[in-house]
């Protein structure tokens, strides 16, 4: 007999499925996806993939037998760990077995050397010792005391010389039309982020959410807010917004930190989570609009990748890079020299060997940083908010044409995205469309640097937990100088800062 044991998701083709499986679909979401799980285990055994599209991270019990698959991408976590006893613990959050009386509550410090340059956990290992990932792509058995783990899907890029710009926007647009049908029931009401850039904009324009949640500052600089408000106003939806004070954000750090369940030096994951909090107190539901930027080139950065050439497998490791081994040297008590970010994406080259520079530094990001950060902050964010985030750019469909487009009509001298803000510009103003990227911008660099504000993170810096770690001088060299009007600095202190408050939360208060 074949037992659902653990999952947390979204199949969007579930009409299909309900047929072809002979599911009920009058069912509730919640049962029918648990019998399209079981059902397709039945019929497809570990092909169940090629057959979903969605969100999904889950596991099956079959007779003795477990089975765990997490989706394409990564969009929801899973988790494994093998007790002294031959056991396996899982779950989609750590929380789900690290009361567990076989499990031994470890630190992975190791990881300190990754997170100090990514500013998250990449890769299969995480903070705990023996807690791993069970990465994208990838389905795990556990039979007779052993753990199997295999790669069932990997990214493929075929560009397609033969069709032109408006060709490929055509076929991004169609399709998306066709995933807006599926992504909510037409009971479900749905609410939309909205920043000001093409990607949520794009979303909300295609859906029929009626109202739209932002957040901003008092600070006109970093404030997005107004730009998002005039998109609203010019498609005719209803525009909410979440204010963000510099207290209510420094506050919110060790609930991030908690809930996250692994550090994250995303300075903007903060936000997110405050504005989880504020939609969830009029929506259940929402909408946003990840994976297009990783997808179609959508970062500035990409547009120096011929720049880089060959170069890239020296030194790209992602999205982001905030210290090198030489900094961490300093500031370590503890460095393993065999222990380093470019290792994680050795593997990524190997298959992106003979592809171009752009390329290659976007299936980095597909299969790193949307996996350790992005995807990892939208799911924990709304879990702990009590909100669900539905992710329409993040589909199989949409990357199929994203891996097939050639990379001039991603990025070129003058714009990013290029494809992609072409189609959008189908159902949204030029100006929205092609907006330039900004980023989701927070005035941390500023607000950390004010005495009014910066008290729990000097505090902290100071700590004994900052001593076990980190050679204090070094430290203290970097926040004076931080503080003396070197604001590039920020990112070093926050994420020294966010892994310390991860610590207490887990190792110090519990």
């Amino acid at each position: 007999m074949v037992t659902l044991t653990e999952y947390r998701g979204h199949i969007r083709n579930w009409k299909a499925l309900c047929e072809e499986l002979s599911v009920d679909a009058s069912l509730d979401a919640k049962e029918r996806e648990r019998q399209m799980i079981i059902k397709g285990y039945e019929k497809w055994g570990a092909q169940i993939a090629d057959h979903l599209y969605g969100m999904f991270a889950f596991a099956v019990e079959d007779g003795d037998k477990i089975f765990c698959m997490r989706d394409h991408f990564g969009t929801k976590p899973f988790y494994y760990y093998q007790t002294e006893d031959g056991r396996l613990l899982y779950g989609t959050n750590i929380s789900r077995f690290i009361n567990d009386p076989g499990f031994k509550k470890e630190l992975n410090d190791k990881m300190l050397q990754i997170y100090l340059t990514l500013t998250y956990v990449a890769g299969e290992e995480t903070f705990f010792k023996g807690v791993k990932k069970l990465m994208p792509g990838h389905y795990l058995v556990f039979e007779n005391g052993k753990v199997s783990v295999t790669r069932y899907w990997t990214p493929t890029f075929k560009p397609d010389e033969s069709k032109s710009l408006e060709d490929w926007a055509d076929e991004i647009h169609n399709t998306l039309a066709h995933i807006m049908t599926e992504v909510k029931t037409e009971d479900e009401t749905a609410e939309s982020f909205l920043s000001g850039g093409v990607d949520s904009s794009y979303v909300l324009a295609m859906s029929d959410a009626k109202v739209c949640d932002s957040c901003g500052y008092d600070d006109e600089r970093f404030d997005e807010s107004p730009l998002a408000k005039k998109t609203a106003e010019l498609l005719g939806r209803e525009f909410s917004r979440a204010r963000i004070t510099p207290d209510m954000y420094f506050d919110a750090v060790p609930y991030v930190m908690y809930n996250m369940e692994q550090p994250l030096g995303d300075a903007s994951a903060i936000v997110f989570a405050i504005g989880c909090k504020e939609t969830a107190k009029h929506a259940k539901l929402c909408y946003s609009g990840e994976g297009s930027d990783e997808f179609f080139g959508g970062y500035n950065m990409y547009r120096n990748a011929e720049r880089y050439g060959d170069n890239l497998k020296t030194f790209y490791v992602g999205n982001t890079n905030i210290m090198k081994e030489e900094d961490k040297k300093r500031l370590l008590k503890n460095y393993y020299e065999d222990f380093l970010p470019i290792d994680l994406v050795k593997y990524i080259y190997d298959e992106t060997e003979g592809l171009d520079p752009l390329t290659k530094m976007s299936d980095v990001d597909i299969q790193i940083w949307l996996e350790g950060d992005i995807y990892l902050n939208v799911d924990k964010m709304s879990e702990a908010a009590g909100l669900e985030i539905r992710m329409p750019l993040t589909d199989l469909r949409i990357f199929d044409i994203a891996s097939r487009i050639p990379s001039k009509f991603k990025v070129n001298e003058e714009q990013n995205k290029v494809a992609f803000r072409t189609a959008a510009a189908k159902v949204l103003p030029e100006e929205i469309a092609f907006r330039k990227k900004l980023g989701f911008v927070v005035p941390i660099r500023y607000w950390m640097a004010d005495e009014n504000y910066n008290a729990p993170v000097k505090d902290m810096l100071r700590s004994d937990i900052c001593d076990k770690f980190f050679n204090r001088e070094e430290v203290d060299a970097i926040w004076n100088e931080y503080i003396g009007g070197n604001s590039d600095l920020w990112r070093k202190i926050w994420t020294i800062y966010t892994f310390l408050v991860w610590y207490d939360e887990y190792f110090v208060k519990r």
